[in-house]
């Protein structure tokens, strides 16, 4: 069941039209985002990086800065200590190619998921020493590795912290108290005595900025700056941060380099999937290039998602390209396997009733733990804990819903975890198999999550005849991309719609094509691609087998639908049409 509301805020749209030379559409889209000061709807419309803050700001970050220089002018080997997702393995690659362009003595180390774990571990700063590493330069991680970087301090190391996680506390006296690693520098805007004004970037952005300072520090010139603002953009996707403010300008923008990218792997990899450079989207970053560099960390190293991006030849990269995209076709196959074992659980039992679902899939592969996780939580609309066997441990990945911090959640009834980190929107865990049910059991005890936040919310921009929908429109809304968390795509909807043609399309049967009519006579293509099996059965339950074989056999027919939808062009053989991707749908009963 899904509650439809409509977003029904007030603004002057005609001053803003006027002063921003946009339509009302856009108008009361932008409005919609929350963007009423002018100067942060000048900034949406037109985000550049010139608009972006000054890296000073941060804390520590000059004196990460001084401290890389006198390393690099004294020849001393600098190890960075990236994490094997996405934004880990940009992070790394940002800080490897600038370092090397400043003329450091730099490797790095990406930890193994199974074997290491999440980010610097003892063994990792043992094998640093034992190297003769002199500074471990973390990103996308050790913020929380409290008694590693102890260890690597005592052992005489320098060590420098660039992250963008949440900082740990623990509570005292109903207050937090933040703990913070003793290194020699920490970069990471979260800290609360950090300046910078946006808080929301990811790692490989952290580790950007410290590159910038460095690069403007040793008068490197600011173009060399350029490829590297690619894979901020391919990370800030890939780990899900909020398309606002800063973000937006970085990806917004980034895309923009990325369709002319001169980097081999990328080109590689985009033409081994059937991405056109020039047609590349957030979608594709999200669902298709970040999964493909995901997938060699999560079924054989990530250092191969590394490698992609450091390939210096088009051969090496077409194999490199060629190998990921195998790994993330074997990762899609075993990740539907682990999600019909959740599924079955969880309706076999009474998990069904839980407020926080907490899965124990004993033979699934841990790192596959978080992709399910996300789907049970697109099924259910409930925060979701995948666990799985782990050597002599049990480890998870949680992924929520916005009503449900779940790092919060977790910090109260870490009593029953070893080890857990993340944000509010996803964690990791690791815990004993004995404390797997007392863990489910708390957290759905403590939970503060009602009947009403489980229901899904499909929150519509502005209800839209399909009559008023033109070219130019649809034009327009290109203006508002990219898209994804905190500026998804415009919602549209009409109501009472006719249906004429019912069709179900596509190599595997697996779309659905209508022709629909709304209550003033305008007739316009949809197409649906999510469950077309639960669409049928639905307009069967509700309309019976022989109005759904009229409507298949183009006759008239008593369906009615109420569509949310987001209108494109389609242009077929030489000819443009107007169509509708349906989103939601309701069913009617005719009058």
């Amino acid at each position: 069941m899904e509650k439809w509301v409509l977003r029904n805020k007030k603004a002057d749209f005609e001053s803003i039209m006027q002063k921003h030379s946009i339509s009302e559409c856009l108008a009361r889209l932008i409005v919609n985002r929350g963007l009423l000061q002018e100067g942060d709807i000048d900034l949406y419309l037109n985000p550049d990086y010139s608009r972006i803050c000054t890296p000073y700001g941060m804390k520590d970050i000059t004196k990460a800065c001084e401290i890389l220089e006198d390393k690099i002018n004294r020849s001393l080997p600098i190890r960075i200590v990236g994490d094997y997702d996405v934004d880990g393995i940009s992070s790394t690659y940002i800080l490897y190619k600038a370092l090397t362009l400043c003329g450091a003595r730099v490797d790095y180390e990406i930890p193994d998921r199974i074997k290491d774990g999440y980010g610097i571990n003892e063994q990792i700063i043992d094998a640093a020493f034992e190297a003769g590493i002199d500074t471990i330069l973390t990103c996308d991680n050790g913020i929380a590795a409290l008694a590693q970087v102890q260890k690597a301090k005592q052992l005489g190391m320098t060590v420098i912290i660039t992250d963008h996680h949440d900082i740990p506390y623990i509570m005292e006296e109903e207050k937090k108290r933040y703990l913070l690693p003793e290194a020699d520098a920490v970069v990471n805007p979260k800290q609360e005595e950090c300046e910078y004004p946006f808080k929301q970037l990811c790692g490989a952005a952290v580790a950007y900025k410290l590159m910038e300072v460095l690069f403007k520090s040793n008068g490197i010139d600011e173009a060399e700056l350029i490829p590297l603002r690619e894979i901020v953009a391919i990370a800030t996707v890939c780990d899900v941060m909020e398309l606002t403010g800063e973000n937006r300008i970085l990806v917004k923008k980034g895309l923009e380099l990325l369709r002319k990218t001169e980097n081999l792997g990328l080109r590689a990899l985009m033409e081994m999937n059937g991405i056109a450079l020039e047609n590349l989207t957030s979608y594709h970053l999200g669902y298709v290039i970040g999964p493909c560099l995901n997938a060699g960390g999560r079924l054989d190293t990530a250092k191969k998602g590394l490698r992609l991006l450091l390939a210096e030849s088009r051969e090496d990269a077409r194999k490199q390209a060629e190998e990921l995209k195998n790994l993330n076709d074997l990762r899609k196959q075993m990740t539907e396997e682990g999600l019909f074992g959740a599924v079955s659980m969880i309706e076999g039992s009474g998990l069904k009733e839980d407020k926080v679902l907490v899965v124990y899939l004993q033979e699934c592969h841990e790192s596959l733990a978080g992709i399910i996780a996300g789907r049970l939580r697109e099924k259910y609309n409930k925060p979701a804990i995948v666990l799985t066997k782990a050597h002599e441990m049990v480890k998870g990945s949680g992924r929520s819903i916005e009503k449900y911090n779940m790092h919060e959640e977790l910090t109260r009834v870490a009593e029953h975890l070893t080890k857990f980190g993340g944000h509010p929107m996803a964690a990791g865990m690791s815990l004993t198999i004995e404390a797997i049910e007392p863990f489910r059991s708390s957290l759905n005890k403590n939970t503060i999550l009602t009947a009403e936040d489980l229901i899904p919310k499909v929150v519509i921009d502005i209800v839209l005849p399909l009559g008023l929908i033109t070219e130019e429109m649809i034009e327009e809304l290109k203006v508002l991309e990219p898209f994804g968390k905190g500026n998804e795509k415009p919602l549209f909807a009409d109501r009472s719609l006719s249906v004429l043609k019912l069709s179900v399309i596509g190599k595997n049967k697996n779309v659905i094509k209508l022709l629909v009519r709304n209550q003033y006579g305008k007739e316009m293509e949809a197409m649906y691609f999510g469950d077309t099996s639960g669409f049928l059965e639905g307009l069967y339950d509700n309309y019976g087998k022989t109005e759904v074989e009229r409507a298949f056999t183009h006759r008239e027919n008593k369906i009615k639908l109420s569509l949310t939808y987001y209108p494109t062009i389609n242009e077929y053989n030489g000819n443009r049409s107007i169509q509708i991707i349906i989103q939601n749908y309701l069913y009617e009963k005719a009058e």
